[in-house]
């Protein structure tokens, strides 16, 4: 497959590649995340944060495989801020309006059946650390990281907790056994079902090239502005718009996730500290039960609401599904017993830390307000304001159905 290079760096940035930023605040680099961050500030409803400079004592060049997505805005947001130098890898059809003249563009897309044939644009070039946000499939991490293995320091590779086959175990670390698959090399990542085992090969293939020199980051539920899932948004959303709000459970079930912005300035801090390593990403920094996370979303909004919380036993008998239907909850038992409690201490002692619960509500709120209204179409669900619909959770009309039934049980 033919790949293409653009380069759009502001003048100056590419030279500046390997320069201490220490006593230089009007360096190109600092320029340049300045004026991204201006660009920030002009579009709120982008959902970057409006990031002051904050250069790092060394300047690095990393490569992002992907970069355009949800976790990747964010993380190059947080890498122009601390004066870094970017490369975004990718097939240049998504976001493609975000950091137009901030950083370097190649294009390619290394989900060719030879992965090799996709990312020839990366035959040259030489990189302090990649940030890989876009591999899914095991073939495609081997391609990358062996062809980069000789021109980079550092890898670091966004897995998921969903490597785990077993959550029916509480306070789970690093050390728990990962899913596995009886034919990995031919399973399909777009089947839901090899997700997590497909990563956990992903992981496994990086560490394989790149031995010691791999930071394999696990995150759970990743929230916050830019989040076009609503799996996070729909709580907020639903507390703003007020009255009687079905609640799952008795409010002890626990919930784990990880704010974006939190997670992209950590992935900046290991690679600015070459860390290696495997970690659970997700927080907060204590158990959080599901009442509190709802008492945090209602602490966002002035619009009165009823809470009305359902036991597990009855939203089951009314066909109310757990995660989809009731976003973020899993009930803590039987095979999910340890729902919401793995261990984040790996992670945390790297240096990830945690915003309050309600700030990201909060944040995340104020950004949904400022999004359009998106129809429905292949793969999504429709997005409505004054209908009160989203991608996730539960239509108006069916919510009132099952506030009925409880009422008049």
């Amino acid at each position: 497959m033919d790949t293409t290079r653009r380069k759009v760096l502001v003048a100056g940035v590419a030279g500046a590649a390997s320069a201490p930023l220490m006593g230089m605040p009007t360096s190109p680099a600092i320029a340049t995340a300045r004026a991204q961050q201006q660009r920030n500030r002009d579009q709120p409803d982008e959902g970057l944060e409006p990031l002051e400079p904050t250069p790092s004592n060394k300047q690095l060049r990393l490569l992002f495989l992907g970069g355009t997505g949800f976790l990747g805005p964010h993380t190059v947001n947080h890498a122009l801020a601390r004066g870094h130098h970017v490369t975004l890898f990718n097939r240049g059809r998504t976001n493609t309006h975000l950091f137009v003249d901030e950083v370097e563009h190649l294009e390619g897309d290394r989900r060719t059946a030879d992965p090799l044939e996709g990312i020839t644009a990366l035959a040259q070039g030489e990189w302090d650390c990649v940030i890989d946000t876009s591999g899914y499939h095991p073939r495609e991490v081997r391609a990358s990281a062996g062809l980069l293995q000789s021109r980079i320091k550092h890898y670091i590779f966004v897995s998921t907790v969903s490597v785990y086959g077993d959550r029916a175990h509480e306070n789970m670390d690093e050390s728990a056994p990962v899913a596995t698959l009886d034919d990995p090399e031919n399973a399909d990542f777009r089947n839901a079902a090899n997700y997590g085992a497909l990563k956990a090969y992903c992981e496994q293939a990086a560490e394989q090239i790149m031995p010691g020199r791999v930071a394999n980051v696990r995150p759970g539920l990743i929230v916050g502005p830019r989040d076009n899932t609503d799996r996070f948004s729909y709580w907020p959303v639903r507390l703003d718009r007020g009255g009687d709000v079905l609640c799952p459970g008795d409010g002890t079930d626990r919930v784990q996730f990880i704010d974006v912005r939190d997670l992209a300035k950590w992935i900046i801090h290991l690679a600015e500290n070459k860390s290696s390593g495997v970690f659970n990403a997700l927080g907060p920094h204590y158990q959080l039960p599901m009442s509190e996370f709802i008492t945090a979303c209602k602490s966002s909004t002035n619009t009165p609401a009823n809470l009305i919380w359902a036991d597990a036993d009855f939203l089951q008998q009314h066909n109310v599904q757990m995660w989809s239907d009731m976003p973020l909850w899993i009930p803590a038992r039987g095979d999910f017993a340890g729902i919401g409690t793995m261990s984040n201490a790996a992670a945390t002692q790297a240096g990830l830390t945690f915003r309050p619960v309600a700030q990201t509500t909060i944040d995340t709120l104020a950004w949904y307000k400022n999004q359009p209204d998106d129809p429905a179409r292949e793969g999504r669900v429709a997005r409505n304001k004054a209908e009160g619909t989203m991608r996730s959770g539960m239509t108006p009309q069916r919510e009132t159905e099952v506030l009925n039934a409880w009422k008049n049980r």
